[in-house]
């Protein structure tokens, strides 16, 4: 649920003009395979969008993703309130 929230968080900080591969790879520090699976579930669940512009591919969040990381946000301060790892 971290790396989602990472995923998330990243890709909501690069605003409407999306994030690359690349740059995801390296600040959510994962592998190409491992990445790809967590793009996988994120596009299927609707929470990020996919859109290939010149054959490179480029992520941006949806307000379905922006909502998962509020409510995201909002359970692990009251986790942390109660001393709760997450």
């Amino acid at each position: 649920m971290q790396i989602v929230r990472d995923l998330l968080s990243v890709t909501e900080e690069s605003g409407v003009s999306g994030i690359n591969v690349t740059a995801l790879l390296t600040k959510a520090n994962l592998s190409h395979s491992r990445l790809s699976k967590f793009i996988d579930n994120l596009t299927g669940a609707g929470l990020i969008n996919k859109i290939e512009f010149d054959g490179k591919n480029t992520f941006v969040i949806t307000s379905k993703g922006k909502q998962y990381l509020e409510t995201y946000v909002q359970f692990q301060s009251l986790a942390d309130s109660f001393g709760l790892d997450l």
